[in-house]
């Protein structure tokens, strides 16, 4: 393999592992429903352009690589003519099909002697290579994108729905006393009055975010691109440590529910604490916002065999299932929608109403500087995340005793 073979190998291998690599996405989105997210319309973007510059790239080196090997292959018919002509004896022979091989094996055998040349020729001893002889000429292919575990579903945040974060402090007006309306108590009697009282929640940005420093090499030699692979894992622990901030904010804040009892648990008494924790809720807030509860995945083996989802009628659940996981949700349980996530505390649900707890978000995003004298790349994923608690009684906490 000569120099333009080798290089246009290398940029058909990075072009086709930056189209994995989109299709891998696609796919994720398509798998959970769900639009593209701003971090993976960056990818897509930066990936497609790097794409144009490798076709623009590829397309002058093939039709060279075209050529080349079209002068090389005439080059030697032309000496093989030659040769023939000079009446040198062939070096080699080659069969153009199997049918002309075996018109040779009839001819020799009814005594054509340049037919037997030929077979002889063709037949006679060589050295046999194997594999074991060129290892420096057989790559070893990367197959598909990275592989990478990690959860970047933050089902907590995605049920709140994060707010546009407005600055770096920020204030949340509350009403803390109502005004009062009773009957009156006769004619010309004075109406009940008290005034009303509001005050102010505060929310402060906290800052989250993380760094790696790339050398040049490693962004020019890896396949697929580390770059996008360290962009996309910085992007993933962020949002493990934002729903993770969220998760242990509302827990601390959260009001005692009735725990469900030591030992096995049973349909009951896992629907008499949510039912509690529902009417805690509608206590504190009044019926407003959507109700969701949210558990860690040590709780799953304690709710799943109580709620299968086999022969649901007339039961208190539909039954949960493991197939949704993905996308945080795992069934229903009263008709309170139960979700999943790995920043929930151990061996606890927390039942919320959106009404009772608030996110504000403000993603910088990825952000690079250039350190010429180590010829490396300083790569930065951060943003601006801030958890609130609008009303502790509208998120409710309940405990499973080991």
């Amino acid at each position: 393999m000569n120099t333009t073979d080798a290089l246009l190998a290398r940029y058909q291998a990075e072009s086709e592992e930056r189209s994995t690599f989109i299709d891998g996405i696609l796919e994720a989105a398509e798998k959970e429903t769900r639009d593209l997210t701003s971090q993976e319309l960056e990818l897509l973007t930066r990936t497609r352009e790097r794409m144009q510059e490798l076709s623009a790239q590829i397309e002058p080196l093939r039709t060279a690589a075209q050529i080349n090997r079209a002068s090389r292959d005439r080059t030697a018919e032309i000496a093989a003519q030659f040769a023939s002509a000079r009446g040198e004896p062939a070096r080699s022979m080659e069969y153009r099909s199997a049918g002309e091989y075996a018109l040779d094996m009839w001819r020799a055998g009814v005594g054509d002697a340049s037919a037997r040349d030929r077979l002889d020729l063709f037949q006679r001893a060589a050295s046999h290579q194997t594999t074991a002889d060129n290892p420096g000429l057989i790559p070893t292919p990367i197959i598909g994108p990275v592989v990478s575990f990690i959860d970047t579903n933050r089902s907590l945040v995605t049920q709140l729905g994060p707010r546009q974060l407005p600055g770096q402090t920020w204030s949340r007006p509350k009403i803390t006393q109502h005004s009062s309306v009773a009957a009156q108590t006769g004619e010309k009697v004075e109406l009940v009055s008290q005034k009303l009282t509001i005050t102010k929640l505060t929310g402060t940005a906290t800052t989250y975010g993380g760094y790696v420093n790339v050398s040049r090499q490693n962004i020019d030699f890896t396949q697929p691109g580390v770059m996008d692979i360290v962009i996309t894992d910085l992007a993933g622990e962020y949002a493990v440590q934002t729903e993770a901030a969220a998760c242990t904010t509302f827990d601390t804040a959260s009001t005692a529910g009735i725990p469900i009892a030591t030992g096995a648990a049973t349909a009951a008494g896992v629907s008499t604490s949510l039912w509690d924790a529902a009417s805690k809720i509608y206590t504190a807030t009044k019926g407003q916002g959507r109700l969701f509860a949210i558990c860690g995945p040590d709780m799953l083996p304690v709710l799943a065999p109580v709620f299968p989802p086999v022969n649901p009628m007339n039961a208190i659940s539909p039954g949960l299932s493991a197939s949704d996981m993905g996308s945080g949700l795992v069934g229903s349980v009263s008709g309170i929608p139960l979700y999943v996530s790995a920043g929930i505390g151990a061996l606890r649900i927390l039942v919320f109403s959106t009404a009772a707890a608030e996110v504000y978000e403000d993603r910088i995003g990825s952000l690079q500087v250039v350190e010429p004298s180590v010829l490396g790349i300083q790569v930065a994923y951060a943003g601006y995340f801030s958890p609130l608690t609008i009303d502790a009684g509208g998120i409710v906490k309940i405990v499973k005793t080991p």
